[in-house]
C-alpha cells in the first residue's frame, strides 16, 4: 500500500500547524516533520519528548486526513502513560482545529495503548491464528503465574529426581538430614521460583521454546523443564499469560490475510520509552508498522522515542537497552533531542558529569557502556533558576543525622516559597518508611504535608499478607507456610533478618521446641513468640475476628486498619452462613489472585505525587517521568550505587553466584548465538550490568529537579533497611564522591544547611 500524501488543507489550518512548529524547540520541531518511515528519536531527560510526540501525532493525523479505519497506534509503557499521551494528542488537535466538535470527530483516528493492549486487541480478535483454543480466554495475573510456577516446581521435583537431588547435593554436602532440610526449603521457596520466572519470561519474549534449552548447560536445562511443566500447567488452566499474548499477536500477522488487514488499518506506530522493549515488542510494533505496495517494496512508517540513559528496567524485565540503541544507529532518519527546560544549569552540568565520569570510570571497562554519550543542553531563558546553591551534596555521619538536615533544610525551604512541590527519592520501601516516620510530625508542628507513595502501595498488599498469615495458621507445620509468615513479618519490620530455611526445614522444633533442642537465638524467639500467638488467635478468638487481630499484630497504620476492616467486611458479605476457615482461605486467595480489591486511601491519591506545598517520598523508579521543584536523594552510598556483588548465605551451596542473574546472562548469549559463558563468567557479567543500571538510576533521579537537587550519602548505614540497629561504615557511591571533587563549592557541612 502506498504511503500517504499530505492532504489538500485550509490555508488557516496549514498556518496553526506552522505556528505550532515554530512553538517547538529546534530539536522537536526536526522531530514535527517526519512524514514516513522509520526514525529514531532520542531524548534527554526534561527534553519534552512526551510534546513532541503528541505534536507529530496531531499533525500526522491532520496531514493525512487519518480516521478509523486507517489510524496512528501510539505505544506507551504503561497505562497512565497512555492516558497521559491521549490527553496531550487531544489537546494538541483541539488547538489546531480551534473548534471543540471538530477535534472530536478525530479522536478515533488515533489509539494510545500499552503494549500488551495492542497484543490483546491483534490475538483476541483471531484466537484460531493466535494458537489459543475457544477455551483459553483467561489472561492470569502475575499472582497467578506464581501460584502455577509452585505448582509447576514441585510437578518437576517428581518428574525430575535425579536433577533435584544434583541441586540439594550442590557442594560442600555431608547428608546432614538438617542440612538436607535446610537446603529443599531454599529451592523450593527462593531459587527454583525466581529461575522459572526468569527462565519463562526470557524464553517467551524470545520465541525460544523448552527443546531449545536442552543440552545448553544444567541451569537451563533446569529451566527447561520447569518452563515445559508451567506450559503444561497453563494450558490445563485453559489460561494464557502476558507474554503469550505478544507471541499469539505475532502469529496473527503471519497469516497474510490478516496482517494486510491490520497493516492497512494502521497508518503508522509511535513507540514512546523505547529503551524499554524487549526484541520481540519491536518485532510485533514493526510487523504492524509496515506496508507492501504491489512491486513488494516494503516501507516501515515507525517511530521510536527513547532515552538510553534512563533505562532502569533491564535488570528484572526482558527489556535491553542496546536494542533501542542499535535502531538509533540504523535508522535513516536520527533526530537527537538534546535540549531540555527543566532544570537549572548546576543541575544539568551535575547529571551531565556524572554520566561522562561514569562512561570513563572502572566500572566501564567492558564492552558495553553504561551511558549514550549524550549531554543535556540548556534551553537558555526557558530553564529555571537555581533556588540557593542548585546542587548540595553532603556527607552525614549516620542516617539519622541525614534526616535531621533534610527536615529541617524541608521547613526552611517551605517557610520561604509555601507552593515548592519537594520529592524525597529511594531506592527501596524500607528507607521510605524510616524517613516517613522521621517526617510524621509535620503536619501537627509545620502543617506540612507529608504523602508517602510507597505505604500506598503497601496497603495494596494487605489481602496477600492476611492469606499469608492465615495459610500459616491453617497449615503451620508446612515449611512454605512459615518462611512466607516469618518473610511478612520481617517486611513489616517486627523482626531482624535471620535464616529463615534454617527455620522453616524444622517447623514443630522451631515453633514448640523440646527441652532437648538447642535454642534458639534471641532473634529467632522473638520470631517464634509472634508466630506462636498468631497460632493461639485462632484457638481463643473468633474466625471472624481474626482479620482484625493479624492487623493489630502487623502494626498497621490507620489507613491499613482502615483497608483490613473493608476486606473483613467484604469476606463476611461474601461468606454469610459458610464461615469456616477452608472457605475464608479460598476466598482470599480468590481476591489475592483476580488483584481487585481497592485499598481506603485517607487523602485521595489522584493527582498527588507532585502537588506543591508537599514533600512526597516516592521510589526511584517510580519518580520517572515526574519532576518537582526540589528533590533529596539521601542514603546514596557504595552499596546503595552502584551496589556490590551480594550472596545470600542460604544460597552459597549452589556455588558462589545467583543462579537466576546466571540463567540471564546465559540465556542472553544463547538468544545472540554467541558461546554460552561458565556460571561465575555469567555472574561477573550480570553483575556489570545491574551496577550500570544502578548508575542510569542514580543519574535518571539526579534529572528529576527543577531548581535543587540535595544528593546526601551517610558514613554510616544499616548493612540492610530491614534491620535499622545494625549500622556499618560505607564509602559513598563513588560518582557522588567524583561529584564532591568536581563542584567543591556544593559540598556544603550539615550544620551550614541548618
Amino acid at each position: 500500500m502506498p504511503i500517504d500524501t499530505p492532504i489538500d488543507m485550509p490555508i488557516e489550518l496549514q498556518t496553526a500547524i506552522a505556528d505550532l512548529r515554530n512553538y517547538l524547540r529546534p530539536d522537536q520541531r526536526k522531530m514535527s516533520y517526519w512524514q514516513d518511515g522509520e526514525m529514531a528519536v532520542s531524548a534527554v531527560p526534561g527534553a519534552g519528548k512526551s510534546t513532541g510526540m503528541a505534536t507529530l501525532a496531531a499533525i500526522a493525523i491532520l496531514e493525512h486526513n487519518l480516521n478509523r479505519n486507517h489510524q496512528l497506534i501510539i505505544v506507551t509503557f504503561t497505562r497512565a502513560a497512555a492516558n497521559n499521551i491521549r490527553s496531550k494528542v487531544n489537546q494538541k488537535l483541539a488547538e489546531l482545529l480551534r473548534e471543540p466538535r471538530l477535534a472530536r470527530t478525530f479522536q478515533t483516528a488515533f489509539i494510545a495503548n500499552t503494549l500488551h493492549g495492542l497484543a490483546f486487541s491483534i490475538a483476541g480478535s483471531h484466537r484460531e491464528l493466535a494458537g489459543f483454543s475457544e477455551n483459553e480466554t483467561k489472561i492470569i495475573s502475575e499472582s497467578q503465574k506464581l501460584r502455577l510456577v509452585r505448582l509447576a516446581i514441585a510437578e518437576w521435583i517428581r518428574n525430575y529426581p535425579q536433577q533435584y537431588n544434583h541441586l540439594i547435593a550442590g557442594r560442600s554436602f555431608d547428608g546432614e538430614e538438617s542440612e538436607r532440610l535446610r537446603r529443599q526449603t531454599v529451592l523450593r521457596t527462593d531459587i527454583l521460583p525466581s529461575l522459572a520466572l526468569e527462565i519463562i519470561s526470557t524464553a517467551k519474549s524470545s520465541q525460544l521454546l523448552p527443546q531449545n534449552l536442552q543440552e545448553q548447560g544444567e541451569i537451563l536445562e533446569t529451566g527447561a523443564g520447569l518452563y515445559e511443566t508451567y506450559n503444561k500447567l497453563l494450558k490445563a488452566e485453559q489460561a494464557i499469560d502476558y507474554d503469550d499474548m505478544i507471541i499469539g499477536s505475532l502469529r496473527v500477522l503471519e497469516n497474510p490475510t490478516a496482517r494486510q488487514l491490520w497493516q492497512e488499518r494502521t497508518f503508522a506506530v509511535f513507540e514512546d520509552e523505547a529503551q524499554d522493549s524487549s526484541p520481540l515488542q519491536t518485532q510485533l510494533l514493526k510487523q504492524l508498522a509496515t506496508k507492501s505496495d504491489n512491486n513488494a517494496n516494503n516501507s516501515t512508517n515507525l517511530v521510536r522515542v527513547g532515552d538510553p540513559n534512563q533505562a532502569i528496567n533491564s535488570t528484572f524485565t526482558t527489556a535491553d537497552p542496546s536494542f533501542f540503541a542499535a535502531f538509533c544507529q540504523r535508522a535513516k532518519q536520527v533526530v537527537t533531542i538534546a535540549q531540555a527546560g527543566r532544570s537549572c544549569m548546576e543541575i544539568i552540568n551535575a547529571a551531565n558529569y556524572v554520566l561522562d565520569w561514569v562512561n570513563t570510570s572502572y566500572y566501564a571497562q567492558s564492552r558495553e557502556k553504561p551511558f549514550l554519550a549524550q549531554h543535556i543542553t540548556p534551553v537558555g531563558d526557558a530553564n529555571p533558576s537555581a533556588l540557593g546553591l542548585g546542587l548540595e551534596i553532603q556527607f552525614p555521619e549516620d542516617i539519622d543525622q541525614t534526616m535531621a538536615v533534610i527536615k529541617q533544610r524541608i521547613i526552611n525551604l517551605l517557610a520561604e516559597d509555601a507552593n515548592l512541590a519537594i520529592a524525597i527519592l529511594v531506592r527501596n520501601h524500607n528507607q521510605g518508611k524510616y524517613i516517613y516516620r522521621y517526617l510524621s510530625d509535620l503536619k501537627d508542628t509545620q502543617d506540612i504535608k507529608v504523602y508517602d507513595v510507597e505505604d500506598r502501595d503497601r496497603s495494596l498488599k494487605i489481602p496477600k499478607e492476611m492469606l499469608g498469615i492465615l495459610q500459616f495458621i491453617e497449615r503451620p507445620h508446612s515449611p512454605d507456610n512459615l518462611k512466607a509468615c516469618l518473610q511478612i513479618l520481617l517486611d513489616r519490620q517486627l523482626i531482624k533478618p535471620q535464616d529463615f530455611n534454617a527455620l522453616a526445614s524444622l517447623p514443630e522444633q522451631f515453633l514448640y521446641p523440646t527441652p532437648l533442642d538447642r535454642p534458639f537465638h534471641p532473634q529467632s524467639q522473638i520470631a517464634q513468640s509472634i508466630c506462636r500467638s498468631l497460632l493461639r488467635s485462632r484457638m481463643e478468638l473468633p474466625l471472624y475476628n481474626l482479620i482484625a487481630f493479624i492487623a493489630l499484630t502487623l502494626n498497621y497504620n490507620q489507613g491499613e486498619l482502615a483497608t483490613a476492616d473493608k476486606l473483613s467486611d467484604r469476606l463476611r458479605q461474601e461468606l454469610v452462613g459458610t464461615y469456616n476457615i477452608a472457605n475464608l482461605l479460598s476466598t482470599l486467595q480468590e481476591i489475592v489472585l483476580s488483584e481487585k480489591f481497592e485499598v481506603i486511601e485517607i487523602e485521595n491519591p489522584e493527582n498527588q505525587y507532585t502537588q506543591p506545598a508537599q514533600v512526597t517520598i516516592i521510589s526511584l523508579h517510580k519518580s520517572k517521568g515526574l519532576d518537582w521543584d526540589v528533590v533529596f536523594i539521601p542514603f546514596m552510598d557504595e552499596r546503595i550505587c552502584p551496589g556490590k556483588p551480594y550472596i545470600p548465605e542460604p544460597v552459597k551451596f549452589l556455588g558462589d553466584f545467583n543462579l537466576p542473574e546466571v540463567a540471564r546472562m546465559q540465556m542472553r548469549a544463547l538468544i545472540n548465538q554467541e558461546e554460552l559463558p561458565d556460571s561465575n563468567s555469567a555472574w561477573l557479567h550480570a553483575q556489570t550490568l545491574k551496577q550500570f543500571e544502578e548508575f542510569r538510576l542514580l543519574y535518571m533521579g539526579m534529572t528529576r529537579p527543577k531548581r535543587l537537587l540535595h544528593i546526601s550519602a551517610s558514613t554510616k548505614a544499616p548493612f540492610s533497611w530491614n534491620n535499622l540497629d545494625s549500622k556499618s561504615q560505607f564509602k559513598p557511591c563513588p560518582a557522588i564522591a567524583q561529584l564532591a571533587q568536581k563542584f567543591p563549592q556544593s559540598v556544603v557541612p550539615c550544620s551550614h544547611l541548618n
